[in-house]
C-alpha cells in the first residue's frame, strides 16, 4: 500500500492511506452495520513522532486497516504517541483504548466528556438510559418498546470494560502535538457536550470531527449525560466556527472538502428551515415530539418516521424534540408538562 493523493472522484470509504497535506494523512477505517459507511483518523507525522485524530471503532478489521496504512508511512501502531479525540462516541474513541492497553500510546479527550464517559464505563448502567428518557418525555413509547426489544435493558459489563478515562483532560487553548506543530483546541459542544475541533492555523486546516460533515447533518445530543439544549449549543457551535478563518475541512465522515465556512452556512440554514418546518407541525396539530416526528421527512429521501430502524427513530425523535425546545425557548412555542410528557402549542 502507498499512499494516495487526495481524489474528489475517488469514494471517500474507500480503504488507504491518502495525503492531505505534507505530514498529514487520511485513513477511513470501517464501521460495523452503519449506515455512515466509515470514520477518517488523520495521523499527523514529522517522518519521527506520530499523533493521531481519533482512532476508529475496536474492532479487529478497523485496527488491521490502521496497522496496514501507517505502514504505508513506515510507521506502526505502537509508534502512535497520542491519540487527540473530538468526542466520547465509540467510533472514534474504542480503538484508542483497546490499542493503549496494547501499545500503551496517550490518549487525550475534550474535559466535557468526563459525564458522559464515566456513565457509559459505568458496568452497572443500562444501554441508552438518557435517551429512553427523553422519549418518554416526548412521548415516543413505542420507540422505547423497540429500543428494548433491540438493546436490552440489562447492565453490561461487557459493554462497558472497553471505556477508560484518558490519560489527559483537554481544555481550550494551544496544544503541541510535535515539535514544530501546535493545534488549536476549540471546545464545539451540540453534537455532544464535549466535542471537541482541532484548528492547524499554520497548515489551514480543520479537523472538525462530527461538528461539521460534508453530506449529513449530525446527530444532536447524543450521549449518556443529558444537556439542557443541546441544538442551541450545536447553533453556538457552528457560528463560533464560522467567526474564524476559513480552513479546509477534515471531517470524521465524507470527503475533505475545501471550506469549512461554506458548510457551516449550508447547515445554518438547514436548521433554520427545520426549526420553521416543525414549528409548522405544532400549527397543524402535533403536541409531542413524538407526533411531530411522524409528520416530518427524514433522510434525503424524506422518509417518514416508522421506515427507519429503531435507532435512527430515536435519533429523529431526539432531534425533533431539541428542535422544538429551542423553539420554545425563542418564544416562538410554549410547553407543559402533562404526566411525564411535553406537550406543546403556539405561544
Amino acid at each position: 500500500m502507498e499512499p494516495l493523493a487526495e481524489d474528489t472522484a475517488r469514494p471517500w470509504a474507500e480503504p488507504g492511506i491518502y495525503r492531505v497535506a505534507p505530514g498529514v494523512y487520511r485513513i477511513p477505517l470501517p464501521l460495523p452495520n452503519d449506515g455512515l459507511r466509515a470514520v477518517n483518523v488523520y495521523a499527523i507525522t514529522d517522518g519521527t513522532s506520530l499523533v493521531m485524530i481519533d482512532s476508529g471503532w475496536a474492532l479487529d478489521e478497523a485496527r488491521e486497516q490502521l496497522r496496514a496504512a501507517l505502514a504505508a508511512i513506515g510507521a506502526e501502531l505502537g509508534d502512535i504517541s497520542q491519540f487527540l479525540v473530538t468526542h466520547v462516541h465509540r467510533d472514534h474513541y474504542t480503538q484508542a483504548v483497546a490499542l493503549r492497553r496494547e501499545f500503551g500510546n496517550k490518549i487525550a479527550l475534550g474535559e466535557h466528556e468526563e459525564a458522559s464517559l464515566k456513565i457509559t464505563a459505568n458496568p452497572q448502567g443500562t444501554p441508552i438510559t438518557a435517551q429512553i428518557r427523553l422519549l418518554w418525555q416526548a412521548g415516543a413509547d413505542p420507540v422505547v418498546d423497540e429500543l428494548r426489544r433491540v438493546f436490552g435493558d440489562q447492565p453490561s459489563e461487557s459493554g462497558a470494560a472497553i471505556w477508560e478515562d484518558p490519560d489527559q483532560w483537554l481544555t481550550e487553548g494551544r496544544f503541541t502535538v510535535l515539535p514544530d506543530r501546535e493545534l488549536d483546541v476549540v471546545h464545539t459542544p451540540g453534537h455532544t457536550a464535549g466535542h471537541v475541533v482541532f484548528d492547524d492555523g499554520a497548515a489551514g486546516l480543520m479537523f472538525t470531527g462530527d461538528h461539521v460533515l460534508p453530506h449529513i447533518t449530525p446527530s444532536i445530543g447524543f450521549q449518556p449525560a443529558e444537556t439542557e439544549m443541546p441544538l442551541r449549543d450545536f447553533l453556538g457551535s457552528l457560528r463560533l466556527v464560522r467567526g474564524m478563518p476559513d480552513r479546509r475541512m477534515l471531517p470524521a465522515h465524507g470527503p475533505v472538502s475545501e471550506s469549512v465556512h461554506q458548510r457551516v452556512d449550508e447547515l445554518l440554514a438547514h436548521h433554520e428551515q427545520r426549526l420553521a418546518t416543525t414549528a409548522d407541525t405544532v400549527v397543524a396539530g402535533a403536541t409531542t415530539a413524538y407526533e411531530a416526528a411522524q409528520r416530518l421527512g427524514w433522510t434525503r429521501r424524506e422518509r417518514r418516521l416508522a421506515e427507519l430502524d429503531p435507532f435512527n427513530q430515536m435519533l429523529a425523535v431526539s432531534e425533533t424534540k431539541a428542535h422544538l425546545d429551542l423553539l420554545v425557548y425563542q418564544g416562538k412555542l410554549a410547553a407543559t408538562e402533562v404526566d411525564g410528557v411535553l406537550r406543546y402549542r403556539v405561544a
